[in-house]
């Protein structure tokens, strides 16, 4: 069929309401970062937090840079065989006018960059927790510089770039499900089956020292989730964004509740650390499929990423890989559940008119999303691998022994979290005099 003609009159023109929306929902996304750096942080033992904070953070940084000089060009620019896009004008932003749009959309080409930015940083930051109090912060660095251009950069290309063999094969994935979650949850199992276990792994105790901190990361995340999912629309005129936002809310809820339900009947009682971990695993469930599927499908798919990413977790002391804070258990197994019951629940009323098996649909929606989630998975997982090797076998991805017992926030970044010394007089000081004492006492015992 010959392209149709385009009036001038029905060309898209410049929305100021959606380009406000999709800027908010940019600074939603990127305060996840910070969001996830809380979660994480929280999550591990006092020693390694500023450490698990900056392997965050230091992404804000790194990736936008890369961003602007060439990320953007590889993941969205003009399609290379499938594979790849490249728009010269898009190299350093350098070709970019204020007032042109992003084709077929209502908002400023820049917009939805910075959009995707957000998108591009916490990706990478998301594998940092598998990783947690072990890797040189310089290692890590150069490993994220390696991983958005050999991986993040094309996979964005090819699930959400025009002409991306992924997205051509009618892929369902609404914000991120292979693109993020699948992506960066293989890649921690990649490099941490090259790096290996922490000193002490399935010995010494390694629980959180902040449970109020995961929960303020929890809580951020969650929150922030909303820009994530329903800005990828990248507008707010036929209501799609807003079945995303509500199923959003729905799936997080639902996994929260199953996490838990499992957590008690597995082991005898609620917790913080499973409330948090529970909604994080509906939030990475249902960002593929919160377009396709309906409230009540939103419950499903929420509850059942909930009882399977809790079952997941438990995985790692099985078969002996140490993923530190649960990215396989959550992003990657989340990741997975969400994008394949699309093949089951999908609507055929939100974002498009697929339909999954239990709307009538068959199968076919299915075996496409299992073609999208095992390719980006198995690709991100080898190529991860051999990103850690070289690196491991050139500079070196661990710290040393006796750095790693003794506290990786001071080796590497010469801070601790938490300092004490200045705590002085007082009810604090007071205890923390006779709790030296004591100790005293017993060491000339």
């Amino acid at each position: 069929m010959a392209p149709a003609i385009m009036l001038a009159a029905d060309a898209p023109k410049l929305s100021s309401a959606n380009t406000g929306f999709m800027l908010i929902c940019s600074a939603l996304v990127m305060l996840m970062t910070p969001g996830l750096a809380f979660f994480y942080g929280g999550m591990v033992r006092v020693k390694s937090t500023l450490n698990m904070l900056m392997m965050s953070f230091i992404s804000l940084g790194i990736v936008t840079i890369l961003w602007v000089l060439y990320g953007f060009s590889m993941a969205f620019g003009t399609d290379k065989g499938s594979i790849v896009g490249w728009t010269s004008d898009f190299v350093g932003f350098g070709g970019i006018g204020t007032t042109d749009l992003w084709d077929g959309y209502t908002i400023p080409v820049f917009v939805f960059a910075v959009f995707q930015l957000m998108f591009a940083i916490i990706t990478p930051a998301l594998i940092s927790g598998a990783l947690a109090d072990r890797v040189k912060f310089t290692a890590w660095s150069l490993f994220l510089v390696l991983w958005v251009t050999v991986v993040y950069f094309p996979v964005a290309h090819w699930v959400w770039g025009a002409g991306g063999w992924a997205f051509e094969l009618g892929v369902i994935d609404f914000a991120g499900g292979t693109a993020v979650h699948i992506n960066a949850g293989a890649a921690a199992l990649g490099v941490i089956l090259v790096i290996g276990k922490r000193v002490g792994f399935k010995k010494d105790p390694m629980r959180p020292h902040s449970l109020p901190l995961v929960m303020l990361g929890a809580g951020l995340l969650w929150f922030g989730w909303f820009g994530f999912n329903a800005g990828s629309w990248l507008g707010n005129d036929d209501g799609v964004g807003s079945l995303m936002f509500v199923n959003t809310q729905i799936a997080t809820a639902a996994a929260m509740l199953a996490w838990l339900a499992y957590e008690k009947i597995r082991h005898g009682a609620f917790t913080t650390l499973g409330a948090a971990s529970g909604a994080v695993a509906g939030l990475v469930a249902i960002t593929p499929s919160g377009g396709a599927v309906s409230p009540l499908g939103a419950i499903a798919v929420g509850a059942i990423a909930g009882v399977l990413c809790a079952m997941a977790v438990g995985l790692k002391y099985k078969f002996g890989y140490d993923d530190s804070l649960d990215v396989v258990g959550v992003h990657m197994v989340g990741g997975v559940v969400g994008s394949l019951l699309i093949g089951f629940f999908a609507s055929g009323k939100g974002q498009s008119d697929v339909k999954g098996l239990f709307y009538g649909g068959g199968m076919d929606q299915f075996w496409k999303q299992c073609a999208g989630v095992f390719a980006v998975l198995a690709y991100s997982l080898v190529a991860s691998a051999i990103l850690a090797f070289i690196l491991d076998k050139t500079i070196g991805m661990r710290v040393s022994e006796d750095e790693e017992v003794s506290g990786i926030d001071q080796a590497e970044h010469a801070e601790t979290a938490y300092d004490f010394s200045g705590v002085g007089g007082g009810v604090v000081g007071s205890a923390a005099s006779a709790l030296a004492a004591t100790e005293t006492k017993k060491v000339d015992a």
